[in-house]
């Protein structure tokens, strides 16, 4: 049981200093820039547009910044939407980069869909598994029940957290061989911002880790209240 304790404390912690991390990387860069000739969602529009992908939309969302592959929609935060900042435009620029990847069937994120897909069922099968286990075992009247119940359970959010953690190989790309390229050869940003915006580029990739670990401390919680 201490052990449990113990990993699971641990797994908190690296479930929420990634996500702290994150949040104040793009808030030291969000500070409104007048040398930006547009906005955030303005600059997504305009790389669409400029790479032909123009049934690719653009919409505000407060779900966070990603890219639907199933509506072909870019989403993105109210503030990443409408700012002139470093970290809207850099933003945009990395979900353009899975609009390219949609448009050039790239395998991982491909894979990634049909995962996402899977993800929340598994969550949900798993919290209904564990819940179920106490009720099962005593009708059955047999400690083996709520025993293969918990070991059902927790594989099913184990699975969750290989399929969160392999959404990594995909936002790296989105990031780094298509957002950072297409930066650079644009001459979007000045030259003095792009160690900036590398370090946005890798708070964006790094979201899914915070998902996995989070994924991972839902396991150690059910197991704490079942005490196993």
């Amino acid at each position: 049981m201490a052990l449990i304790l113990v990993i699971a404390a641990c797994t908190l912690l690296l479930a929420f200093l990634p996500q702290m991390w994150v949040r104040r990387v793009i808030a030291r860069h969000s500070a409104e820039r007048s040398d930006f000739p547009g906005s955030g969602g303005e600059f997504a529009r305009h790389l669409l547009d400029r790479m032909g992908l123009v049934a690719v939309k653009v919409e505000e969302s407060g779900a966070g910044d990603h890219y639907d592959p199933e509506t072909k929609t870019i989403r993105l935060l109210p503030a990443h939407m409408r700012a002139r900042s470093l970290s809207a435009v850099v933003i945009a620029a990395q979900e353009v980069g899975h609009a390219m990847q949609d448009a050039t069937g790239y395998p991982p994120l491909q894979a990634r869909t049909r995962l996402a897909r899977q993800a929340q069922k598994l969550e949900t099968i798993g919290a209904v598994v564990m819940l179920a286990a106490p009720i099962l075992m005593v009708l059955a009247k047999s400690p083996y029940v709520l025993a293969l119940q918990v070991f059902v359970g927790v594989v099913i959010l184990a699975m969750s957290v290989l399929i969160h953690a392999s959404t990594l190989p995909t936002e790296y790309d989105a990031s780094f061989r298509r957002a950072l390229p297409i930066l650079k050869a644009g001459e979007y940003i000045p030259a003095k911002d792009m160690p900036a915006a590398r370090e946005i580029l890798r708070a964006a990739a790094l979201t899914y880790v915070a998902a996995a670990a989070m994924s991972l401390f839902d396991i150690m919680r059910w197991l704490r209240v079942l005490r196993f």
